[in-house]
């Protein structure tokens, strides 16, 4: 039997629906309120969310962890940075 880890997934944050810049804009505030080293998936159906969510984690700091196509759209999983 595997531990639960529970408590160290990461929160998904969906924002399926929305058009650029808003993915950005909520996942910057969404950010700002977390923990630096904290994950947070981020769910996006914006086509250019594959190109701001990198420049953003980029330019703001954070780790982009990883990125997956999914049905309708995009994830991203981001380390929250220190800046």
């Amino acid at each position: 039997m595997h531990e639960k880890t529970e408590s160290r997934r990461p929160a998904v944050y969906d924002l399926k629906g929305l058009n650029c810049p808003l993915p950005v804009l909520k996942a910057k505030k969404r950010l700002a309120a977390m923990r630096p080293g904290s994950l947070i998936w981020l769910e996006t159906t914006d086509p250019l969310a594959v190109i701001d969510i990198p420049a953003f984690c980029s330019d703001a700091g954070h780790q982009l962890v990883e990125t997956a196509a999914v049905s309708g759209g995009h994830r991203f999983l981001v380390e929250r940075g220190d800046a």
